[in-house]
């Protein structure tokens, strides 16, 4: 499924997009502890994970191949039978490094990548595609500290906000902001690290991290006014913190937090 238009986009501005992610590895759907090879926990079929999402309201699906990821193998066959069945929109990562890797991503239909590794090895051709695909590539910045990691988190890359000047200036559409450190913890959102990013750049900024109740998706909601556009939630929704249609209600704006930011 195709994203969608600037109109579409701009009337979801009275809300948190929420993004449940449907990790992959070994053919099933996982979710990792802080990005570390072999501390994940496995949750099933995939495609049930995305069924489920789906049909509890969410419009968009975060999409990783952990295993292209991590340079060991390969989903691509359930990564193109979910995308291309998916009725919503859904941003595919993992292994997206050159490309090939990218041409077949975008050829599943996905409605973007989200391109990390690449950002920090590659930058000249990560410059290239950001160009030439427009709001079909974000940029993943993954971050451990003030250093961004790579590689499937496991080698650390250059400075966070170098790289996000430099793709900034480059016109980047959108960065997808992880904090590595609280991934699969369920302790938070890093709040204060969202702030700094936002503060800048004024391109649209996807939280991930460390969602564990629906206070975190308030907090996350409150902050769409200062460059916050959506939230990718995934270990408190498979350990079942709470429902996707109780995260949906709590994406939506309120009154007070509109006037707050008029």
């Amino acid at each position: 499924m195709q994203s969608a238009s600037p109109s579409q986009a701009a009337s979801r501005a009275d809300r948190l997009v929420l993004l449940p992610a449907v990790d992959i590895a070994g053919g099933q759907a996982v979710q990792l502890v802080q990005g570390r090879a072999g501390s994940e926990q496995r949750f099933g079929d995939p495609r049930a994970a995305a069924q489920r999402w789906q049909d509890s309201g969410a419009e968009w699906i975060h999409l990783v191949d952990l295993d292209a990821a991590f340079g060991r193998g390969s989903n691509a066959e359930i990564v193109a039978e979910l995308t291309s069945h998916l009725q919503v929109n859904v941003e595919l990562s993992g292994g997206i490094r050159d490309d090939e890797s990218l041409e077949r991503a975008l050829a599943t239909g996905c409605s973007r990548v989200n391109v990390g590794t690449a950002a920090l090895e590659r930058p000249e051709w990560c410059e290239e595609i950001i160009d030439r695909y427009g709001e079909r590539v974000a940029i993943g910045l993954d971050v451990r500290g003030s250093k961004l990691a790579a590689r499937g988190w496991t080698r650390e890359g250059g400075d966070v906000y170098e790289t996000l000047h430099r793709l900034d200036r480059a016109g980047c559409a959108r960065f997808v902001v992880t904090d590595v450190s609280a991934d699969g913890m369920l302790r938070g959102p890093n709040l204060e690290l969202l702030r700094q990013i936002c503060d800048e750049t004024d391109k649209p900024v996807i939280a991930s991290g460390g969602i564990s109740t629906l206070e975190d998706i308030i907090a996350l909601r409150d902050m769409v006014g200062s460059g916050v556009e959506g939230a990718i939630i995934g270990t408190a929704l498979y350990v079942g913190r709470f429902t996707m249609e109780e995260a949906l209600l709590a994406a939506q704006l309120s009154s007070t937090t509109e006037s707050k930011h008029a």
